[in-house]
């Protein structure tokens, strides 16, 4: 009896255990979907105020901030670019590892035009913009470089898999019709020598595999199959 109470406890206590475990997960999961949220909702913020510092101020005001918004455009357009296609071709990781680094650098350029928006000093600030560009148009570039050659590569190899697969479905499409193609008959003097024992056997066309259904997608461009009707 003892042993079975213990087993009882130690299921119990397993199972409060899990229940605990699982709750965290969750909390921390909702946690992390909250700050992805907040953190968007601020970028975007931010974004906005920048843009329309830009269009809004003239002069060093409005410099700095087309130069943030510039390097943030950049920036973030690249990180996606790389994080999409590093899931199908892995050789993107080198590439996502040199991106990391530029954005040391664009994080550092980021602070430097945030404080010199605070700086009271316009004068001063003036003489830094031709090197505040200089650096802002080195990592832009840079980054550029890395978001259009990933793209550049996913667009070869879906250029080589559909010429590919042009060629299969051409040699598909032969064989389909290779019963379409008929038999040299014999001329009548040839037909004349030699013992007639029957009319030639017609050919028959392979059967065709029906499709299967398994294989079936949801494409855009697919039409529902109608009902069968019964009379």
């Amino acid at each position: 009896m003892e042993a079975v109470i213990l087993i009882l406890t130690l299921l119990f206590v397993a199972f409060m255990a899990l229940g605990v475990y699982a709750g965290v997960k969750t909390v921390r999961a909702a946690k992390r979907g909250v700050d992805r949220t907040i953190t968007q909702a601020r970028r975007s913020v931010e974004d906005t105020t920048l843009r329309a510092k830009s269009y809004g101020q003239p002069g060093v005001p409005g410099e700095l901030a087309q130069l943030r918004l510039s390097l943030r455009t950049s920036m973030r357009a690249t990180q996606d670019a790389l994080n999409a296609g590093v899931t199908e071709d892995a050789s993107l990781s080198e590439s996502l590892g040199l991106f990391q680094r530029l954005s040391a650098h664009g994080r550092e350029l980021e602070e430097d035009l945030k404080r010199l928006e605070r700086e009271p000093d316009r004068a001063t600030v003036a003489t830094l913009l031709p090197g505040l560009k200089e650096r802002t148009e080195r990592i832009t570039h840079a980054a550029e470089s890395l978001r259009w050659a990933a793209r550049d590569r996913a667009r070869q190899f879906a250029d080589d898999d559909l010429a590919a697969l042009g060629a299969q479905i051409d040699l598909e499409a032969g064989a389909l019709r290779h019963w379409t193609t008929e038999e040299p008959t014999a001329s009548r003097g040839e037909a004349a020598g030699h013992n007639w024992t029957g009319p030639a056997d017609q050919q028959t066309p392979p059967s065709l595999t029906p499709p299967d259904p398994r294989l079936r997608t949801g494409y855009p461009w697919q039409k529902s199959a109608k009902p069968e009707t019964t009379n």
